[in-house]
């Protein structure tokens, strides 16, 4: 007889199974392994159909993937997500506030002061959800992954560029040895052959994935070094291989997708890191050469 799955007995648990186990679930269930992971509220509190109908699968699927994660039934999947991500007193998902928002704010003939103010609190949630998707561990580990690196090399193309850029800028104004993996000339596959197997590379990207990206990642990996992933899911190219990802989605108002969630983290990482070299002792500091 096939061997049955424990089901794991906490949300953290459940998100590592997933991420764990994804290539190896079929497209459908991956469509729903990819809502739980980047929606956990809305599983915590909608129906099985609402859920169902998010994902575009039919409500059996939701069922069928409790199971393969030895759940017997949906509900009780349902429940790790009420009794551990509700804990902050979110009365809404992200994404439902996001939908209330773009409802409420839809109206044709809006003056421009109008068009800021709905950016503006389309904004105020990504920010607001970022807590709950990067965590202090989250963060304490990438300040130690950027610290220990040799040299940090960054990667972003199309919408993720002005991020990556900035995490550029802002390392290397911090002291850090960076390098900035533009890709022009398309030399990005060149330019991180030169990565070493204590460097580490910062890639971000959000869907739809820039291929440029998710090779230059590829390459890291080949080359020993490791990965820090900025991107909107636990399951996206680019964070499948990496060492570490901080989950970022941004607002959606009008069909325009901002960065200011994914900015901020940046800011935060690179002060987090400055903070900490000021602090270490002369020619101590880590991933400085010997």
């Amino acid at each position: 007889m096939p061997e049955v799955p424990v089901a794991p007995t906490t949300a953290e648990e459940l998100r590592a199974e997933i991420v764990l186990r994804y290539e190896s679930l079929s497209k459908r269930l991956k469509q729903i392994a990819r809502y739980v992971l980047d929606e956990p509220n809305d599983i915590a509190l909608e129906t099985l159909a609402v859920i169902a109908a998010r994902c575009d699968v039919q409500p059996s699927a939701i069922i069928r993937f409790a199971k393969t994660f030895g759940f017997e039934g949906a509900s009780q999947m349902q429940r790790l997500f009420r009794d551990g991500l509700l804990s902050n007193n979110v009365a809404l998902g992200y994404s439902e506030r996001v939908r209330q928002l773009n409802d409420a704010t839809s109206a044709d003939g809006a003056e421009p002061a109008d068009l800021l103010a709905e950016f503006v609190e389309g904004n105020m949630l990504a920010l607001q959800n970022l807590l709950q998707t990067v965590g202090k561990a989250d963060m304490r580990a990438a300040v130690d992954l950027i610290a220990d690196a040799q040299t940090v090399h960054v990667v972003g193309f199309r919408r993720s560029f002005p991020v990556a850029s900035y995490l550029v800028y802002s390392l290397l104004q911090a002291g850090k040895r960076a390098v900035f993996i533009d890709g022009v000339a398309g030399l990005a596959l060149a330019q991180v052959q030169a990565m070493q197997p204590q460097d580490l590379l910062i890639a971000v990207s959000y869907h739809p994935y820039a291929e440029e990206t998710i090779a230059v990642v590829e390459a890291a990996r080949a080359s020993g070094g490791k990965v820090l992933a900025i991107s909107d899911s636990l399951v996206s190219p680019v964070a499948k291989p990496a060492d570490l990802v901080l989950q970022t989605r941004e607002s959606e108002v009008r069909k325009f997708r901002s960065l200011s969630a994914s900015m901020c983290l940046a800011q935060a990482l690179v002060i987090n890191f400055a903070f900490e070299a000021s602090r270490a002792p002369a020619g101590r500091s880590r991933g400085s050469r010997s």
